[in-house]
């Protein structure tokens, strides 16, 4: 099996997350660091991507601010989603030589992670095609917008675990009407945090990619004091 390292963030600033992203990246493109996976939750925020749609935004900047939700371009894919407190939000930093260099294979395995994740809990994930993401009883439970450069990966995966819902309203998620968002508590009945969700996660893509992680913490990467 590939060897890689995992690193839980916890709660961090959406910005900040991005410029220490981007010091992984190149750490990676350099050969200094194997596959990283990055663990976060962040505070509430916007984010949109190549695809975004300004019509898809139902409030102005400042509406969104009254809120206390900051709004971010990003140079993900994709259209509109929200990031907020209780979602985890999962980064790969991955050399997608190493993956198959096939950035479609690339999205359909990070789909079938978290595929994998959510059977954990006892649900029945699947792809909704055209659709990228990760759908549970017609609605989404994963979001997934990714960039790749250099055949490195950046941005990836949010999945809902206890966070509330509610500001997926004041949005059209994705730029896709006509369905709703949920969350592993939702489906489940029960409280699923974002402690209880990363162990399945971990364990998802270590399958998927034929990898064991090993737990680092920030300063191991020796970047903290570049972020």
């Amino acid at each position: 099996m590939g060897q890689a390292i995992s690193v839980d963030l916890g709660k961090m600033e959406y910005r900040r997350c991005w410029d220490l992203q981007k010091a992984v990246w190149a750490r990676r493109v350099a050969g200094e660091v194997p596959d990283t996976l990055l663990f976060v939750e962040h505070d509430p925020v916007l984010t949109h991507g190549s695809a975004f749609d300004p019509a898809n935004l139902l409030l102005t900047k400042e509406g969104y601010a009254q809120k206390g939700i900051d709004l971010v371009q990003t140079d993900r894919g994709g259209d509109v989603t929200y990031h907020g407190p209780k979602q985890l939000v999962v980064y790969p930093i991955f050399d997608l030589k190493d993956h198959g260099a096939d950035l479609h294979k690339w999205l359909r395995d990070l789909e079938q992670a978290m595929i994998e994740a959510v059977g954990e809990f006892g649900l029945e994930g699947y792809r909704f095609p055209p659709h990228t993401g990760v759908w549970v009883n017609g609605r989404k439970i994963a979001a997934i917008g990714i960039k790749v450069s250099r055949w490195i990966s950046l941005h990836g995966i949010a999945l809902n675990c206890d966070n509330d819902l509610s500001p997926f309203d004041l949005i059209i998620p994705c730029g896709i009407t006509g369905y709703g968002v949920t969350s592993l508590s939702r489906e489940t009945g029960r409280e699923v945090m974002i402690r209880d969700a990363t162990p399945a996660v971990l364990a998802s893509f270590s399958k998927v990619f034929g990898m064991t992680l090993e737990r680092r913490d920030l300063e191991g990467l020796e970047i903290a004091a570049k972020a």
